[in-house]
């Protein structure tokens, strides 16, 4: 039987080096939205509405994308050329979104950068999902573990540099608060000009590095019967997910609903604590120092994250993959609960290193458990459906939002609290998940 060949370390680096630039961009994103649009006039209470772009775009891309991946084959192979022009699309709204002010002949500022917001996050998601796939097709079973690693080191790697760059643009004199007459920061601006040339070069790294399996060996390497080829409808493909997947999508839902409400409400919740600003002075300079804080502490628990990713094959060897996965996401709800306490700007950082720990769990254990379950014709479908459980999660926390923040007085640092009970139910919800490839 074939088997598919041992790569070298910088072989699986290169697999996954354009995700370092992805995340870069996907950062800014998170790190800024709220920022931008409530500088374009969005109130916080509404913010959750503008964020479910990101999920329902995931929603609705990742299946499609990663169905047509399965198959397609070119000169630049199966998963590539998805990567590649998700990779264009996204730089050229990074271009546009910050600069949402400038088209008012088109749309009002906010519209616009709305539609931009959902254009990004949905060129993000062409890119992101076939990077999942491209891991899963090139590795085989003895380095699941240090390939998704590798994957989560780079991703929270570029996480820190794109939620930090606001910060060093300021500390190297770009102004952190809006021209007169204008409404967007010029560090965010140039942020964004940044991160998406970044994410440019490095997806076309991947893309000329990695040499993909042709159909035939691809094929042999991974025993794909004539039977397995056959055509799929999509239905029949719901109906035979494999029941790991379906709980590990419990956790991914309670982990997700989590992260969703971080991002959107630490801006808001920190500046109202730390700051004591109040919520519709959106373009003060107290407000926007908690922004450029915001991309600080994300910048951290992302290097705390692509630290610990590094360990996370050893530490899976000795405890199990499970045990990992588990008290990662518990030590981030407790972290994120702890942030309702803290008054001073610099111990958020402490707390961002249990958010860290478990960000770079999500990012990895969820998928070396999947993987090891999912047939390999069908890899690129069913890690696109898995997606919907980062997505449904989002949604329903974007569309529950505002309630959940009217209930707590307007006090967006609660979200925080309620971010971090999610976690903790994440956390017990690992108990239910059968890893049959668990390795120790």
């Amino acid at each position: 039987m074939a088997k598919k060949p041992h790569l070298s370390f910088w072989q699986i680096w290169n697999l996954s080096f354009g995700f370092l630039g992805v995340q870069i961009g996907y950062s800014l994103q998170n790190g800024n939205t709220s920022r931008i649009l409530s500088s374009l006039g969005a109130d916080v209470g509404h913010l959750s509405y503008f964020w479910l772009a990101a999920p329902l775009a995931g929603l609705l891309v990742q299946p499609i994308i990663g169905l047509s991946s399965d198959k397609t084959w070119t000169r630049l192979g199966r998963r590539v050329p998805f990567i590649l022009g998700g990779a264009i699309a996204s730089a050229l709204a990074m271009f546009f979104m910050p600069n949402s002010e400038f088209f008012t002949y088109l749309f009002p500022p906010l519209i616009f950068g709305a539609v931009m917001l959902l254009f990004m996050d949905t060129s993000f998601n062409v890119t992101m999902q076939p990077f999942r796939a491209l891991v899963g097709d090139m590795v085989n079973d003895d380095q699941r573990n240090i390939g998704y690693s590798v994957q989560s080191f780079l991703i929270n790697t570029g996480a820190v540099l794109g939620s930090i760059l606001p910060f060093l643009l300021t500390y190297i004199g770009v102004s952190n608060i809006p021209a007169e007459g204008a409404k967007v920061a010029p560090t965010v601006i140039w942020a964004f000009y940044i991160g998406g040339a970044i994410l440019l070069i490095t997806v076309l790294w991947t893309s000329f590095t990695t040499k993909e399996f042709p159909p035939k060996e691809y094929e042999e390497l991974n025993n794909i019967t004539a039977e397995e080829k056959k055509h799929t409808s999509f239905l029949t493909l719901l109906k035979d997910i494999p029941e790991t997947m379906w709980r590990l999508s419990i956790v991914q839902f309670f982990s997700w609903f989590s992260l969703f409400l971080m991002w959107v409400y630490t801006t808001s919740g920190i500046a109202q604590n730390v700051w004591g600003v109040v919520p519709t002075d959106s373009t003060s300079a107290a407000f926007n120092a908690a922004g450029n804080w915001t991309g600080v502490i994300f910048a951290c628990y992302s290097a705390f994250a692509a630290g610990f990713s590094m360990l996370m094959p050893r530490i899976a060897r000795i405890i199990g993959r499970k045990n990992t996965y588990r008290y990662s996401l518990l030590l981030g709800g407790l972290s994120l609960l702890s942030m309702i306490f803290i008054k001073d700007q610099y111990m958020l950082i402490f707390a961002m290193a249990g958010v860290g720990i478990s960000w770079a769990a999500i990012l990895a254990m969820p998928y070396a458990i999947l993987s090891s379950s999912l047939p390999a014709s069908k890899m690129g479908v069913y890690m696109g459906i898995f997606n919907a459980s980062i997505t449904i999660p989002q949604i329903a926390a974007g569309l529950l939002g505002g309630v959940i923040l009217a209930l707590l007085g307007g006090q967006a640092i609660f979200m925080l609290g309620v971010a971090g009970l999610s976690m903790v139910f994440a956390a017990i919800g690992v108990f239910f998940v059968h890893d049959k490839n668990e390795i120790r």
